[in-house]
């Protein structure tokens, strides 16, 4: 099946603009390791950190872009693997896949588990709703369909009150960061096809440079581990997001060029079905 990349470059909650470069990075590396040319969705543009209801009124332009990039991508039997800025973009790209491939698995590789609410958000952060509203937990404007049981949490450790409920209440399923995880995800999904949404802060921080650095995460290779098995099954897509720039000059593509690397399993197995 064709792969298309796409690059979202547009604000989404973003606190400062490294995220909006450094998709373009990944894009880069991307289209380098599959040959092929990007679909660039939106700009970079200053940074205007806000209540999450002014963010999404922002960036909601270029969402339902992507929204009708994914939409177009699926339908045609295409491959999407996407380059995203933040991981509130996932609220756009998600209810599409949901609604093409309501057979996959939502893996979402995540320091956080992005599963509040307006009503109970303490920081009325947007990206801390990213999930939440593909699973049809408050409405935002962008559709739901994403079934719970078809969502799974990998890596994450940062969960707020509400979150760990639905955790504990077995609503949402954790894979927790630790030398069995790959062989976990490889029993909890059965050989079911997944959509893979990787947020860079689920490395140990320092791996690659990110805004928010949580303790305990996943290394590259563990990354790599779960890529291994993730090789296993139909993979349907993939969104990378919450990358920064680098200071490093010498190699700005460098962090990119770590992550790409990690993920080499999937890449290797879609450009083998190609």
């Amino acid at each position: 099946m064709p792969i298309s990349l796409t690059r979202f470059a547009a604000r989404a909650g973003d606190h400062n603009d490294r995220a909006m470069v450094a998709s373009g990075h990944l894009a880069t590396v991307l289209g380098e390791r599959f040959a092929t040319s990007t679909t660039v969705i939106g700009e970079p543009q200053p940074p205007e950190p806000a209540n999450w209801d002014r963010e999404l009124a922002s960036a909601m332009p270029a969402l339902r872009d992507i929204a009708s990039r994914l939409d177009a991508i699926l339908g045609a039997g295409d491959v999407p693997v996407t380059a995203l800025s933040r991981c509130a973009v996932a609220l756009a790209t998600l209810p599409v896949v949901a609604a093409h491939r309501p057979d996959a698995v939502v893996l979402w590789f995540d320091a956080h588990a992005d599963l509040n609410t307006p009503e109970n958000t303490g920081t009325g952060y947007l990206g801390g709703l990213a999930l939440s509203g593909p699973l049809g937990l408050w409405d935002s404007g962008l559709g739901g369909g994403l079934d719970p049981a078809n969502a799974v949490l990998v890596g994450t450790r940062d969960l707020d009150p509400a979150e760990q409920e639905l955790v504990d209440d077995g609503t949402i399923r954790l894979v927790g960061v630790g030398p069995e995880m790959a062989l976990e995800l490889r029993r909890l999904l059965a050989g079911r096809p997944v959509y893979l949404h990787i947020d860079c802060d689920v490395l140990e921080p320092g791996a690659v440079p990110t805004d928010y650095r949580v303790p305990h995460g996943m290394s590259l290779g563990q990354l790599t581990a779960c890529a291994e098995v993730l090789a296993e099954v139909e993979v349907v897509g993939i969104e990378v997001g919450e990358l920064e720039t680098s200071d490093d000059d010498a190699d700005p593509l460098g962090p990119a060029r770590s992550i790409v690397a990690a993920l080499e399993p999937i890449l290797n197995a879609l450009s083998s079905a190609r």
